[in-house]
């Protein structure tokens, strides 16, 4: 049985499902998956949770799952937080280096001095993402510890989130005995389950496709530029077939799963596909382009949002590598090639990689997150060697956000 200090479980609360992946760290530090568990969510809309009655429970059950599979008790969970309160910006910070070289507390003092910004009461910070270094005006640093130098600028991105959602996203995972040991947006934790390190370099674009949000990140030289968030998800499509079908929510997010494309183009034009009705009535047989004529217009839609969000953003020229599609939404036939027409870019699936034991099972972008969430955690531990002063800092470091976003009766 593995030891705990070698387990890592990221847990994907998602608007549509909850993922539970074990992994288990071998001797030369790579990953082995060796549970899953898989739930329909029950209590979350666009990323956030609307019922913790609901949302406990399909935690719980996605948790026993994973836990009958791998044979261990789950006691601490790496989650991921998504929806439209995300809110992404990037800052910059100034600081005079004590003695003419750069340490790691001024490295800290950089950070926080980027970090002053003032930002809505009822948003706390998620992430401080580091972009660059800049040393007396040299700029493109990543590790400037140890350089010389009296001047040190620090480029980052910073994440905030809605206190109440991250409130409720933890006392969901308390109320099912586990332990949050750390909080990540949801398309941080999919770019490392899904990205080359060769294609952060040179610019590329993670479009995590969900069931109530599509969470943009771009990349560029090595670190996140920008982060955004639509409000338009595989819900929504399978809501406009619940109208164009006239069938039942559940019915038509079946069709949708097996039968979606949103090219009409790449659809017979004789296929057939068998309706269920509701009320009793007998199924009907309808052209398979049906459905495609009515997800098309919708996912077109969306890929547009994402296209003025990052003219916006200022990179959409930058972007070498092109686009990267994940998520559950990105399944549906032809999500690449309309991505192509419309960004006119390279675009690709993104599947997770760089993991052993059950990898098979997780090579869908459906399991990106869950995927993503265990190696970005794994990542913070191989940076930062887990002894135990160390851990006690992990600790009091996760334990002071959770103090920051209950308040002082924490």
């Amino acid at each position: 049985m593995p030891k705990h200090d070698q387990l890592l479980v990221g847990l994907d609360i998602g608007t549509s499902k909850i993922a539970c992946v074990v992994s288990e760290a071998d001797p030369d530090g790579k990953l082995d998956i060796i549970g899953i568990g898989t739930h329909p969510s029950r209590g979350l809309r666009k990323g956030v949770v609307v019922n913790i009655e609901s949302t406990v429970e399909s935690i719980r059950l996605a948790v026993e799952e994973a836990e009958l599979m791998a044979g261990v008790e789950i006691k601490s969970v790496f989650t991921g937080i998504a929806g439209s309160h995300i809110r992404g910006y990037n800052s910059h910070g100034v600081v005079a280096t004590k003695n003419g070289e750069v340490t790691a507390e001024d490295v800290a003092r950089v950070i926080d001095a980027a970090r002053a910004m003032n930002i809505p009461a009822d948003q706390k910070i998620l992430h401080i993402l580091p972009q660059e270094y800049i040393i007396d005006n040299q700029d493109g640093i990543r590790e400037p510890v140890g350089m010389s130098g009296v001047r040190l600028e620090s480029k980052v991105h910073i994440v905030t989130g809605a206190v109440s959602s991250a409130q409720n996203i933890v006392k969901c995972c308390n109320r099912c005995g586990l332990d949050v040991a750390d909080m990540v947006l949801e398309q941080v934790a999919s770019s490392e389950a899904v990205l080359s390190q060769d294609e952060k370099d040179i610019g590329v674009v993670l479009l995590d496709m969900g069931g109530g949000t599509t969470d943009i990140a771009v990349f560029l030289d090595g670190a996140i530029r920008h982060t955004a968030v639509i409000p338009i998800g595989g819900d929504h499509l399978t809501n406009d077939l619940v109208v164009g079908l006239r069938t039942s929510a559940r019915e038509a997010d079946q069709l949708k799963k097996k039968y979606g494309a949103c090219l009409v183009s790449i659809v017979s034009p004789d296929e057939q596909v068998e309706v269920p009705s509701v009320g009793g009535r007998a199924p009907r047989p309808m052209p398979r382009q049906v459905m495609a004529q009515i997800l098309e217009p919708r996912v077109e839609e969306l890929f547009e949002l994402v296209k003025a969000e990052l003219k916006r953003s200022g990179f959409k020229e930058l972007m070498a590598a092109g686009l990267v599609l994940t998520g559950g939404c990105s399944l549906l036939d032809g999500a690449v090639e309309l991505a192509e027409e419309v960004f006119d870019m390279p675009v690709r699936l993104g599947r997770p990689h760089n993991v052993g034991g059950l990898a098979e099972v997780v090579s869908s972008p459906i399991f990106a997150t869950g995927v993503g969430l265990i190696q970005y955690g794994h990542r913070y531990r191989q940076n930062r060697p887990m002894g135990k002063a160390e851990s006690t800092r992990l600790f009091s470091r996760v334990w002071q956000r959770m103090r920051n976003w209950f308040g002082d009766s924490a």
